[in-house]
């Protein structure tokens, strides 16, 4: 890792090496939108606009997910950071603005004394932001942001780190990944752990479609908004020519495979350029680009992919409506 912004005592942000580049980007873009059916990478909606832009949905009254997971951390972060006997340090996957996590910081401090908690983000300015943010709302608090994917930060953490370690994956991110890649990333968390070391995972439950939709598709429209940012992106760094008129954002709820979908939906049989890429696309009307799935989950589906991922479940906490559960895992002996 490098250093990629100013430090001092309490705040570093460090740039890893293997973050995403524009090159992996007009690959991704190339692949995804000659594919049958087309589809884009969630992974490109979190520059600096589109995870500004998530804030705001995290706020939305239709998006339950965060407000309903912070219900739950605010009631049981203590318990969540209990049955260590030296302070762990808190690894965040994509971190965002770190809001929720203020509840374990908070409870780590209280109960341990100093904390070291290090976000890891695709958007190296929503990390430097929350950094910022952290350290003045938590004197001695250290903070190390990392920018790039998942693996690669995690595992470069790990080997540079001899504590133990809690590893936050909040926000029900993981739905965004199949079963088998959900299983996958899951055992490639766990290989990087300890005995030591607890993953705290945040899912949401399945519940009735119109009311998923409505969380992935609100009245004000910045899920549209965030949803478009992709085309936005692309016209931006590989000079595409995407109408964004031209595009509708749709949610639904797959009812077989309990995720909701959304997609970018051509109004009009149109031909798009996108030079950066090499690439020249045409749509039909009515023609998507799948751009996300989000995965919900039941008490036996979560018990499943543990297994199937070998970890042990210690706890678990969700909220009165049971909406979103958090649970706590080990790595399986």
């Amino acid at each position: 890792m490098s250093i990629d912004t100013r430090r001092s005592a309490r705040r570093l942000v460090v740039r890893n090496p293997t973050a995403l580049t524009r090159e992996q980007f007009a690959r991704d873009v190339r692949e995804g939108l000659l594919g049958r059916p087309k589809s884009l990478s969630c992974t490109y909606f979190y520059d600096a606009r589109g995870s500004r832009l998530f804030e705001q949905i995290c706020d939305l009254p239709e998006y339950y997910l965060t407000r309903t997971e912070d219900s739950i951390l605010r009631r049981s972060a203590d318990a969540m950071l209990a049955g260590w006997s030296r302070s762990p340090v808190l690894i965040e996957l994509g971190s965002g603005s770190s809001t929720k996590t203020r509840r374990l910081i908070s409870a780590a401090r209280s109960r341990y004394g100093r904390v070291h908690y290090l976000p890891i983000d695709v958007s190296s300015t929503i990390l430097a932001e929350s950094a910022e943010r952290l350290v003045r709302g938590f004197p001695g608090l250290r903070v190390t942001g990392v920018t790039g994917d998942y693996r690669s930060s995690l595992a470069e953490i790990c080997v540079r780190i001899r504590r133990p370690k809690l590893v936050l994956f909040l926000g029900s991110s993981l739905g965004n990944y199949d079963t088998a890649a959900a299983v996958e990333l899951l055992s490639a968390i766990r290989d990087l752990m300890t005995p030591e070391d607890a993953l705290l995972l945040g899912t949401d439950l399945v519940k009735e479609a119109a009311r998923l939709e409505s969380a992935y598709d609100d009245a004000a429209g910045v899920t549209a908004a965030f949803n478009k940012n992709l085309l936005v992106r692309i016209n931006r760094e590989l000079g595409g020519n995407f109408s964004l008129d031209a595009f509708d954002h749709e949610a639904r709820f797959n009812t077989h495979l309990r995720r909701v979908e959304m997609h970018l939906v051509s109004r009009v049989r149109q031909s798009v350029e996108v030079p950066g890429a090499n690439l020249t696309v045409g749509f039909e009307s009515g023609e998507s680009i799948h751009t996300e799935n989000s995965h919900k989950y039941d008490a036996g589906s979560l018990d499943q992919l543990a297994q199937a991922a070998h970890f042990t479940e210690e706890a678990a906490w969700t909220d009165a409506r049971g909406d979103f559960r958090v649970q706590r895992w080990r790595r399986t002996s």
